[in-house]
């Protein structure tokens, strides 16, 4: 019953999604990837896949960072076309997964304006899914309330700025925890959207993707908390108020001083019971980027779901890592490495 009206507004959308999704690398074209001897034979081997010539006008000798470069240009536009396509709620979908993207360029830029460098190659690594047009004016505050009022309060980012105008100097580690603030408040307020206004089955598959994205933050938040200032009281505050580990993993994790007792508390979750297993050589990087690609390909075994395309934009910026790991691996003759690539389709 709940697709019935699907294709009205999405049905479109949906279908474009997943025929990208079948451009998307496959294990036997990995293969051939990994095979090249040189950053041509690279170019090459993607030109006969879904990328074409998207590196025909690049002059020699190629670069891992224009490689890069050009194949997230390939995701972004392909983003940005579907946005342009969208109507009421997927717009405010996809408004979502910008902001992110928009927390992150907020974060880069105070940092850098902090540390004096050049505002244009700050911009420069800002990203473009999280591009707005205040931006640039983020380089001229010199703490956090006139971040926030001259710059931000015209932003989607205002209302997730409340809990932050309480910090002190913007220093490297208060902006950390601006970021993770906002954080928590941009992973909350997506969480109560896709549980109250999408349909069945795109907000239960939504769920269980931002479940696995809250957990993955509050490791990391606790992870990177040990020799700092932070007590186990603010760090409770840094974590989404939802996922596998809240609330007793939260409280747990908060008062970890060491990796083995976050061990013991992430490993009492069934899905999460590996991901400390280093025997294979793998990180808990790695095991992170390996569950979340499991669960995108699960989202696409539905139909009817808008779901798919945050599994399919999450899905091609692994696929961009992994092309980035090869090209370093083949540029730096480090072939031994190589196959350390995260591929589930």
């Amino acid at each position: 019953m709940e697709g019935l009206f699907f294709n009205i507004d999405n049905g479109y959308i949906e279908g474009l999604v997943r025929g990208y999704k079948n451009g998307l690398l496959t294990q036997s074209q990995y293969l051939n990837l990994v095979q090249c001897d040189n950053l041509d034979d690279l170019k090459l081997q993607l030109s006969s896949t879904d990328y074409g010539n998207f590196l025909s006008n690049v002059p020699s000798p190629l670069s891992t960072s224009v490689i890069q470069e050009k194949s997230s240009d390939k995701l972004y536009g392909e983003f940005n076309y579907i946005k342009s396509q969208s109507t009421d709620l997927l717009t405010k979908f996809m408004d979502f997964i910008s902001y992110g993207y928009m927390i992150d360029n907020v974060a880069l830029m105070i940092t850098g304006t902090i540390h004096e460098r050049d505002r244009s190659e700050i911009l420069e690594r800002c990203h473009p899914l999280g591009w707005f047009d205040t931006l640039p004016a983020l380089s001229v505050a010199t703490d956090i309330d006139s971040l926030y009022s001259t710059v931000l309060i015209d932003t989607p980012l205002a209302p997730y700025f409340k809990n932050c105008l309480s910090a002190d100097d913007l220093d490297d580690l208060n902006i950390e925890i601006i970021r993770n603030t906002l954080y928590k408040a941009y992973l909350e307020d997506f969480y109560k959207f896709c549980q109250e206004k999408l349909p069945i089955p795109s907000n239960e598959i939504m769920l269980r993707l931002l479940i696995f994205e809250a957990d993955r933050r509050s490791i990391n938040i606790a992870l990177n908390s040990f020799d700092t200032e932070i007590t186990p009281d603010d760090k409770l505050k840094l974590f989404p108020n939802f996922g596998k580990l809240y609330p007793f993993g939260h409280t747990q994790l908060s008062q970890t001083e060491d990796i083995e007792s976050i061990k013991q508390v992430v490993e009492s979750i069934g899905e999460y019971k590996n991901f400390f297993d280093n025997s294979n050589g793998k990180t808990l990087e790695d095991h992170f980027y390996q569950l979340e690609m499991e669960l995108c390909k699960n989202a696409f075994t539905q139909q009817f779901t808008i779901s798919t395309i945050w599994a399919w934009i999450k899905s091609k910026e692994q696929e961009i890592r992994n092309i980035t790991w090869i090209a370093e691996c083949i540029a730096q003759n480090q072939k031994d490495r190589i196959n350390n690539y995260i591929s589930v389709y």
